[in-house]
């Protein structure tokens, strides 16, 4: 089914002309999860994006499915059990997109360490418990430090204890949104980037009906009519209700920005995914990532005041970031030069919640007697020596030294609020919340659509909703693209090709292949990319070589010694495929080598 430049011309016209029963402003990863839900209940309903989706926050992520371990260290038990299972759920409907990687966690005798080699034990055995991991190939363990420098030699063996290695899962955060997008779209949404709301309508009565918008490709304003709208716009959230004049809004978003580096694996040979505390007494930990042949590290988390359109890399971030990883792996002597691109994103962050380190920050220590008390209780229950009551006792006696002057204090709790004539706004969260979230704010929308308006759809279990791409056994993942890969391979691709078309579009890959024989690879492209290419633009509303090079396939942030031989044929293809002129073609070169440009810190080297 296309979802392309030609059906997003079709899809305005009926925005104009239908009343909808739902209209979603906002399309990352939580308006793509209401979306894909309200699309296969049935809902007539459409999603707006001011930008390409995914475009904000939701490709500026760490880049994992992350269970959050060291909430366990606060023993935040709750919020690890939510995310794990939650996390299952994820890896169940898009099962090409998380894909196990274990974490490794090494453990340094120093002041202001989140775990010793004790607490690190026990905290994985629960976080195990938790996420229900049995597999003999998951199950968490501990080395000696012998071993830890055995698989990381340039780590800073100063003080080092040894490691502990647990379950988590990288993730692709752009390809995510598109894949529940365009699930949403084949389910009969409306899904149109580029469109920008201007102004919340209201009916006779003073209820939200609508939204004045503004088409950003051509320059038209319309109307789009609604029965419900759902403000999902993450750290704009304040900016959309500042738009209904019906309502006297106090903001609730506290947004902090993140930043993330990439180097060449040959500069900083990090072979696995690897978590330490950064060594600063703020309270963080930091990721250093393998990824195609890269390593990217991050993140940071300061307060953010500035463009939310256009957040940037820092000299201060980079410095703080390359302090903490020099310090780490000293032989490696990272420098800015060694940098090859970059990104930075705000968080959604509920200024009101507090009460929990969702965004991996330090959102306050529990006293040491009370940790010490924690340790000695867990243990004695492993031991049989104590039943559930008496953890249960501790744990709700907890004294905590929480301080919420530090950003990285507030929560990444979500919030589901109804104004008063009608505007939902859901916020905060963060990514692997994304499907619950939307559950419980579809659940809402559905009884008012009920109650207001007499309008019945059918209950769905959106655990099982698969995401386009995701018609895979989860468990046999690997088998499965496998199985994808070998039509490409007897099509006449390389294996490397084939797989990494498999692994990047999940069941979707057939198609990708279907078009080798009816079309030729495109000047300056191989045919891999050339089908890569046009199934994005026909398939997933691909419109600019940033959306394709950036959100759609990665390649400006992990192929970075590629990007100069590929983009020249991106741009001549996607020209000729969109009949651009001259001046739109040479308009979007220099877009996107401000894009390359950017990522690759030139403003600051």
């Amino acid at each position: 089914m296309s979802f392309s430049l030609i059906s997003r011309k079709q899809d305005i016209e009926r925005l104009k002309n239908e009343t909808l029963d739902l209209l979603t402003i906002g399309g990352g990863i939580t308006g793509a999860g209401v979306a894909i839900q309200a699309s296969a209940m049935g809902m007539n309903n459409a999603l707006i994006e001011m930008q390409d989706f995914a475009e904000g926050t939701s490709s500026r992520s760490t880049k994992l499915v992350h269970g959050g371990i060291r909430y366990l260290k606060n023993f935040d038990v709750e919020v690890v059990s939510d995310t794990v299972k939650e996390r299952a759920v994820v890896q169940g409907i898009a099962p090409h997109i998380p894909r196990p990687d274990p974490m490794l966690l090494p453990i340094y005798d120093k002041p202001g360490s989140t775990f010793d080699m004790f607490s690190v034990k026990i905290a994985m055995n629960l976080y195990d418990q938790l996420a229900g991991v049995t597999d003999p190939k998951y199950t968490n363990y501990t080395i000696s430090k012998d071993e830890v420098l055995q698989r990381e030699p340039q780590l800073n063996p100063e003080g080092l204890l040894g490691g502990g290695v647990y379950l988590d899962f990288r993730n692709n955060d752009a390809r995510l949104v598109i894949e529940n997008i365009k699930k949403a779209h084949e389910n009969g949404g409306l899904m149109v980037s580029h469109i920008k709301a201007q102004h919340i309508l209201h009916d006779e009565n003073g209820r939200v009906n609508g939204v004045n918008v503004k088409d950003l490709l051509t320059g038209e304003e319309f109307d789009i009519h609604a029965k419900l709208v759902i403000n999902t716009t993450g750290p704009w959230s304040d900016f959309i209700r500042e738009m209904d004049d019906k309502e006297e809004v106090v903001p609730q978003m506290r947004p902090t920005k993140g930043v993330h580096l990439v180097v060449d694996r040959s500069r900083l040979n990090v072979p696995q995914p690897t978590y330490f505390d950064s060594g600063k007494q703020d309270g963080r930990m930091i990721f250093a990532i393998p990824r195609e042949g890269k390593t990217y590290f991050g993140t940071t988390d300061t307060d953010y005041k500035g463009d939310f359109l256009h957040p940037r890399v820092e000299q201060e971030d980079v410095d703080y970031l390359l302090s903490i990883i020099n310090k780490h792996y000293p032989e490696a002597k990272v420098t800015i030069d060694d940098i090859e691109a970059s990104w930075a994103g705000l968080r959604p962050l509920i200024s009101s919640n507090g009460s929990s380190d969702y965004n991996g920050g330090n959102s306050g220590k529990i006293t040491s007697d009370s940790f010490d008390e924690v340790i000695d209780i867990v243990n004695k229950y492993e031991n049989k020596e104590a039943d559930r009551v008496d953890v249960e006792d501790v744990l709700n006696n907890l004294e905590s030294t929480l301080s919420e002057k530090n950003p990285s204090a507030v929560s990444r709790g979500s919030a589901l609020d109804v104004a008063n004539d009608g505007l939902i706004t859901l916020a905060g969260g963060k990514i692997t919340d994304y499907r619950k979230m939307a559950a419980g704010a579809i659940a809402l929308i559905t009884k008012v659509l009920k109650e207001d308006f007499n309008e019945t759809f059918n209950e769905i279990d959106s655990k099982h909703l698969q995401v386009s791409g995701g018609d895979i056994d989860p468990n046999n993942v690997d088998a499965t693209l496998s199985f994808f890969a070998k039509q490409g391979i007897e099509s006449g691709l390389s294996k490397a090709e084939a797989e990494q078309i498999a692994n990047l579009f999940g069941s979707n890959a057939a198609r990708v292949f279907s078009q080798i024989g009816k079309i030729e690879a495109a000047p300056g492209l191989t045919l891999a990319e050339t089908i890569s290419l046009h199934y994005s633009m026909n398939e997933e509303m691909t419109l600019t070589p940033v959306d394709y090079l950036l959100r759609r396939t990665n390649h400006l942030l992990f192929h970075h010694d590629t990007i100069d031989d590929v983009k020249k044929g991106v741009i001549n293809e996607m020209a000729r495929y969109f009949e651009w002129s001259d001046e739109e073609r040479e308009a979007q070169a220099k877009k996107l080598q401000e894009t390359i440009d950017e990522a690759s810190l030139t403003y600051l080297k």
